[in-house]
């Protein structure tokens, strides 16, 4: 598994997204109203605001929330003008990180992005320093305890998934981002429980980092980054062996 996924993984584990759901519920509402005004407000027919709805809808968020934050959207109500900005750069050890922010002051979400990075010995790089190593893609993770690999084969080839990784304690089901929807439906229609699932940034290649001192730099980070209200995602290409990450993970505040 990719450092980041299973490091979000670990961070569902420790319920991380519950205790920062006031955080959680600003930034899903700025991805439903985004995506409610380049695609529509019917999430039939717009896959991105169909996706992060569903996100919302895990993480309990209210429904006249979500009906809210569409309509501004859409101009229904009067909303807010956000920018979505895609930063490049580097962390420590030379991770490549790739940050997707919501912004109505990108001037400000700059300064900032730039003295996290630049604080945890990382700076902020070009556009297309190191985009063309990572590509998106849909991510579902399932228990390899609970659920054998001809059931999760089976569901995941039918619904169209590209592929199904043995992770150890986790089946990763990789989907393209236009299936992801269909394919942890699919799952979810069967009864099969779902751990961890999001579209995210994966990397073609990754670099190692096989200390605790450098892995522990590393996760705060990225913690720091996503604590940021403008912040919506984070992708690294860190590979973190699973016994560093399980015991710096569960460091990581």
């Amino acid at each position: 598994m990719s450092g980041h996924s299973k490091w979000a993984s670990i961070k569902h584990k420790k319920g991380l997204m519950d205790a920062r759901r006031g955080k959680l519920f600003t930034k899903l509402i700025r991805e439903i109203t985004v995506a409610a005004r380049l695609g529509g407000g019917d999430p039939e027919s717009n896959p991105r605001l169909r996706t992060v709805i569903a996100k919302a809808k895990e993480a309990n968020m209210p429904k006249e929330n979500i009906e809210k934050a569409i309509k501004k959207g859409t101009g229904e109500l009067e909303g807010y003008s956000l920018e979505e900005v895609t930063y490049e750069g580097y962390g420590p050890g030379g991770v490549a990180i790739m940050i997707d922010a919501m912004t109505d002051n990108k001037n400000r979400t700059t300064a900032e992005i730039r003295s996290i990075l630049t604080k945890s010995g990382g700076n902020l790089g070009e556009n297309g320093c190191v985009s063309w190593i990572f590509e998106k893609k849909g991510v579902i993770t399932i228990s390899t305890e609970k659920y054998d690999e001809n059931t999760v084969m089976e569901v995941a080839l039918e619904a169209g998934a590209e592929d199904v990784r043995n992770e150890g304690d986790v089946w990763e089901v990789i989907t393209a981002p236009e299936d992801f929807v269909n394919v942890k439906e699919a799952f979810l229609d069967r009864g099969i429980e779902i751990i961890m699932s999001d579209i995210m940034r994966l990397p073609k290649s990754t670099v190692k980092l096989e200390d605790e001192k450098s892995a522990s730099k590393i996760l705060s980070l990225i913690e720091r980054l996503e604590d940021n209200d403008d912040v919506q995602n984070v992708a690294a290409n860190f590979d973190i062996p699973d016994e560093i990450m399980e015991k710096v993970g569960h460091q990581v505040k």
